[in-house]
């Protein structure tokens, strides 16, 4: 069996993150951790975490580092990631979750920060094709729609254009993800961590260019 491996996987929306995240996954046999995903199973089963999560949701207010690490940490403490490893999507995002991380691996420590290199341009096309699941999530795009027009594949639901991936709110967000993430790329290049990957290309051809970085970073190790 491949050898697991602990990853952290960056970038901005609409760079393809989501599908590289669950190929690595299979690859390398580890959990694919979603810290939205684990937030709304934690909302919809009104678990402590979750009741604490809404309530500060719905003051408007974010949810401070310690709420999303707890929920991270829960997870990682599961057998099937202490004993082969992770992909983390979506955590941490900023220095203070990347330290809090950090403190709850120890004595261990993530292999590699993945950035996921796509040029701002190319980011607003393949959102402005991007296509949603209302019921599962589910991406398709006006390049690969589902099967039957605009039914999901997995579910039946709906599939349609989110209302946030309008260019204007699509802008919104790359700059507060460019102006959030640059500390945390530096924060992990400081350590050596960081790897840069370019996104280009189909989805095998920057699969394999990230487990080439990988590779290579053990074979050094």
């Amino acid at each position: 069996m491949t050898p697991g491996v602990r990853l952290i996987v960056l970038g901005k929306q609409g760079s393809g993150k989501g599908t590289q995240c669950v190929r690595l996954s299979h690859h390398y046999s580890v959990p694919h951790i979603s810290t939205g995903d684990m937030l709304r199973a934690h909302v919809e089963h009104k678990t402590p975490l979750g009741l604490q999560a809404q309530e500060i949701m719905d003051a408007g207010r974010l949810l401070p580092d310690e709420i999303v690490m707890d929920m991270v940490s829960e997870r990682l403490q599961e057998r099937n990631v202490s004993s082969r490893g992770f992909i983390l999507d979506g955590f941490p995002r900023s220095i203070g979750q990347a330290e809090l991380l950090e403190a709850r691996l120890l004595p261990l420590t993530i292999d590699l920060a993945i950035e996921l290199d796509v040029p701002r341009a190319m980011v607003l096309e393949r959102i402005a094709g991007r296509r949603t699941c209302k019921d599962c999530g589910k991406i398709y795009s006006l390049a690969t729609p589902p099967v039957v027009q605009w039914i999901c594949d997995t579910c039946g639901g709906n599939v349609e254009q989110r209302s946030d991936d309008t260019p204007e709110a699509v802008t919104k967000r790359l700059d507060v993800y460019e102006e959030s993430t640059m500390p945390l790329m530096e924060f992990y290049k400081h350590r050596g961590l960081l790897e840069s990957i370019d996104a280009v290309g189909t989805e095998a051809q920057v699969m394999e260019r990230i487990v080439s970085a990988i590779e290579a970073r053990r074979s050094e190790a």
